[in-house]
C-alpha cells in the first residue's frame, strides 16, 4: 500500500497555492449590485407615481353682504360668504390638507383678514366643498378705494379676487411627503347696481380658479 500525502492550507500556501474563503470579494459585489438596484429601481417608480397632478379649485359662489367705507378715516368694513370647491385629479395620490387660508382682495388691496378653513383629507379624485364667512373690520384702505368702487358701479361690475394659500402633503399607500405650499386665485365678475347696501352682490357663474404649487 502506498503512502497517502495529506497536505494542509498552510502548507498549500507555502507552495503557492490559494485557498478560497466562502464568500469571496466576487459574490459581496453581486450582492450589493443587486441591492443597489433594487434601491434605485423603488425611487424610480416612487418618482413615476409621486408625479402628482396639483389640485383643481373652483369658485362655486361669492355674496358680498358688505362694502363700505366708515369714520373720518374711511376705514374699510366688508362681509363675503363664498363657496369654493376643491377636486384631486389624481388617482393614486392623496391629499392632506395641513393648512388652508382664504381671504379677498380687489384692485390689489386686501378688504377682509384671512380666514382658516379646518384641516382635511382628500381622497383619490375626490371632491369637497369649502365654505368660509369673509370678514375686515375697520381695515385701513389706500385713500383711491372709494372712488374705484364708486366707478365699478357706475359701469355695473365689479371684479373681485378671491384667494388661498396653505400647505399640502402627498399620500401613496403609506407614504406621506413633505409639506407643499400651494397658492389659490379665483376671479368673481359681479353685476353691481344699487343692491348694497340693501341687498348683496351675488356670483354664481361658477369660475376655474388658477392654482400654483
Amino acid at each position: 500500500m502506498s503512502p497517502i500525502d495529506v497536505k494542509s492550507p498552510k502548507h498549500c500556501a507555502e507552495k503557492g497555492f490559494k485557498v478560497e474563503k466562502l464568500f469571496p470579494k466576487k459574490k459581496l459585489f453581486f450582492c450589493f449590485s443587486t441591492i443597489s438596484l433594487s434601491i434605485l429601481s423603488f425611487i424610480f417608480l416612487l418618482y413615476l407615481t409621486l408625479h402628482p397632478t396639483k389640485p383643481n379649485f373652483t369658485l362655486r359662489e361669492a355674496d358680498i353682504y358688505q362694502l363700505n367705507l366708515s369714520g373720518p378715516r374711511q376705514l374699510l368694513n366688508s362681509s363675503i360668504q363664498l363657496t369654493l370647491v376643491s377636486k384631486n385629479p389624481n388617482k393614486k395620490v392623496g391629499i392632506y390638507y395641513d393648512e388652508l387660508q382664504v381671504f379677498a382682495s380687489y384692485k390689489g388691496q386686501q378688504i377682509t383678514l384671512h380666514t382658516s378653513l379646518p384641516p382635511f383629507y382628500q381622497g383619490h379624485e375626490d371632491s369637497n366643498f369649502l365654505s368660509a364667512l369673509l370678514i375686515g373690520n375697520g381695515l385701513p384702505v389706500d385713500p383711491y378705494f372709494g372712488y374705484e368702487v364708486q366707478r365699478a358701479q357706475s359701469v355695473g361690475k365689479l371684479i373681485m379676487n378671491l384667494k388661498g394659500s396653505g400647505r399640502l402633503r402627498w399620500k401613496v399607500g403609506t407614504w406621506v411627503s413633505g409639506k407643499y405650499r400651494f397658492n389659490v386665485d379665483c376671479v368673481a365678475i359681479m353685476p353691481f347696481g344699487s343692491s348694497l347696501p340693501s341687498g348683496p352682490l351675488t356670483f354664481r357663474q361658477g369660475a376655474q380658479c388658477s392654482t400654483t404649487l
